[in-house]
């Protein structure tokens, strides 16, 4: 029984525990459809972060689910309590990071993520296989919701007023400078008062985490190890990048904002 006990794993370290009886692999690639002519790493199981495991209710995107969405999905997928979960997407690290913070905001901790992702695979001419869905049997996975994991909106105001956390921006300089528009029609530019800004760009190397000591550096210019940390980004995605990076570093007192720039521009008016 595989236990995962690093949040990052290679992928020679995969190949080599393909057979593993209690390893599920997950493709969490952000705006992905089922494509059978798609290849993937064997055996994937597609995590559908907008479809499935989302709380479209929200008017902001990739919000995060109920407890009770969050278990039937994954059940659906096949996950158990016992299970060890390496999650990927296509672009390096990105989605799958957001993946990897969702699992352990609902308590569970036996998920890495996959180090270069995808292309990762594909470099180095591993097996690859037709895009699939999982229709196998159902899991008996239980979410149990943490604390602190993720923070929204009531969170952020009074963080930013308050200063009682760091508020780290995982945006682009450009962005995060208003000096480049926002990708989302309409959403104005700007940031959130008294935050900081660290591209999660900076901690990947052609989609790759950078060395712990890369990591530590870019982490030493916004933040204490000892700091309570808020990561915010576009729409919730990247800003799990950096809690993957900041996690990786040793930093303990992190959480991120669901809605981000997204939610806090729309909602607060300059």
């Amino acid at each position: 029984m595989l236990e995962l006990k690093e949040p990052i794993v290679s992928v020679n370290w995969l190949n080599e525990h393909l057979e593993a009886d209690n390893l599920i692999i997950l493709d969490g690639t952000i705006n992905k459809v089922y494509d059978a002519t798609h290849q993937q790493i064997l055996n994937t199981r597609f995590f559908d972060i907008k479809g499935k495991f989302s709380d479209k209710s929200n008017a902001f995107p990739s919000a995060f689910p109920s407890v009770e969405q969050f278990q039937s999905e994954a059940r659906a997928l096949g996950i158990n309590q016992d299970s060890a979960i390496v999650v990927y997407d296509d672009k390096g690290i990105y989605s799958s990071a957001r993946v990897w913070w969702m699992f352990k905001a609902f308590g569970f901790n036996n998920i890495a993520v996959l180090n270069g992702g995808f292309s990762a695979w594909l470099k180095l001419g591993y097996t690859t296989e037709n895009m699939k869905l999982y229709e196998g049997k159902g899991g008996n996975f239980v979410a149990n919701l943490q604390s602190g994991y993720m923070k929204f909106f009531k969170d952020l105001e009074h963080a930013s007023k308050n200063n009682t956390h760091v508020i780290v921006d995982a945006r682009s300089s450009g962005r995060f400078n208003k000096t480049e528009p926002e990708p989302r029609a309409g959403l104005r530019m700007g940031t959130i008062p008294n935050s900081l800004n660290l591209p999660y760009t900076d901690l990947l190397e052609n989609g790759i985490l950078k060395s712990k000591k890369d990591l530590a550096k870019a982490f030493y210019m916004v933040a204490n190890t000892s700091d309570d940390i808020i990561f915010s980004c576009g729409s919730g995605l990247t800003a799990c990048v950096l809690a993957l990076g900041a996690y990786v570093s040793g930093y303990k007192n992190i959480s991120v904002y669901d809605g981000s720039w997204t939610e806090w521009g729309t909602l607060v008016k300059e």
